[in-house]
């Protein structure tokens, strides 16, 4: 696992000299991703030197977008997730606004210039600076001066069509966990610690664990999905419904019920890792108790045969 370490500009020619950098947001760590931090770690294994990704310690789009920017990974599981792809650091701009305002000379003086980093590795469409108008045309200009390798990679497609966390974000709100998985190169996760709910899955005989994740995070469409649900660092399979039951709307507290398959304890405050698998159904409303036990029970039978 490689060191994690903020990154201050004050500290920048100390952390970063004479390493090889891959910088990028890397949000949900899809295929793309690991093929330009795989050719930066070529490339460093090449030059026999360190290799870097520097990341930023929030989406700048959280910022600016605010309440309506949906994320595939939070920050300290994606931050988590880079310091396992085989690089030496991981290093992390605390990006606040007074960043977001450098122009793209300033931000890349503030970062690298004091640093004699030997090469830097993004994509060929990789923006920075203020109004994200810097673009790899800039940072080769910028480069040129610093005796910097700058290498922009041409984007990973799937279909005909590049892999980007926006186009993952499209499918996970369409509920399309299969396609999302081939383009991540891993299951969709979601982490929480499980809170207390209604208990109504208990009185049904049906006991679920209940997570709230925040508003940035519900980047998954409504309905119920099949799961894997890692649990005390032990995988079970699970039934999850995602968002709020139109049955339970006006008492629903949670937005993620999971029933874990062959679990029965006192899960209250733990951790919950859920990987989804495959789509089920849509939310539904139900007439009556009779019905949607029913459904559930249908539902549990298809992850116990599917999974």
């Amino acid at each position: 696992m490689a060191e994690v370490f903020e990154l201050g500009i004050s500290s920048a020619d100390i952390r970063l000299s004479g390493c090889v950098c891959a910088i990028g947001v890397f949000d949900g760590i899809h295929l793309g991703h690991k093929a330009i931090i795989n050719k930066a770690l070529e490339d460093a294994k090449a030059r026999k030197v360190p290799c870097v990704i520097v990341t930023f310690s929030v989406d700048p789009d959280e910022i600016f977008k605010g309440e309506n920017f949906r994320k595939i990974m939070s920050n300290t599981q994606r931050i988590s997730a880079l310091s396992e792809t085989g690089a030496d650091k991981v290093a992390v701009l605390m990006f606040e606004r007074d960043m977001a305002c450098k122009s793209p000379e300033e931000f890349l003086d503030a970062v690298f210039s004091n640093a004699a980093v030997v090469a830097i590795h993004v994509g060929c469409d990789f923006r920075f600076g203020k109004a994200a108008a810097g673009t790899v045309a800039d940072l080769r200009k910028w480069a040129a001066e610093y005796d910097v390798s700058i290498c922009a990679h041409d984007l990973l497609t799937f279909g005909g069509v590049r892999i980007s966390s926006t186009r993952i974000r499209g499918l996970l709100e369409d509920g399309n966990v299969v396609c999302a998985r081939e383009l991540l190169g891993h299951p969709y996760t979601l982490e929480g610690n499980i809170v207390r709910g209604r208990e109504a899955g208990r009185e049904m005989g049906i006991r679920t664990a209940n997570l709230k994740i925040p508003t940035n995070m519900r980047v998954l469409g409504s309905g119920v999905y099949a799961a894997y649900a890692v649990l005390d660092k032990k995988r079970y399979k699970a039934a999850v419904s995602v968002g709020i039951s139109p049955t339970f709307e006006d008492i629903a507290e949670s937005n993620i019920e999971a029933h874990i398959l062959d679990f029965d304890g006192d899960i209250y405050g733990k951790e919950l890792t859920l990987e989804f698998i495959d789509y089920i159904r849509p939310m539904q409303r139900f007439d009556s108790v009779d019905r949607l036990v029913a459904t559930i029970k249908h539902d549990i039978s298809y992850v116990k045969k599917s999974l």
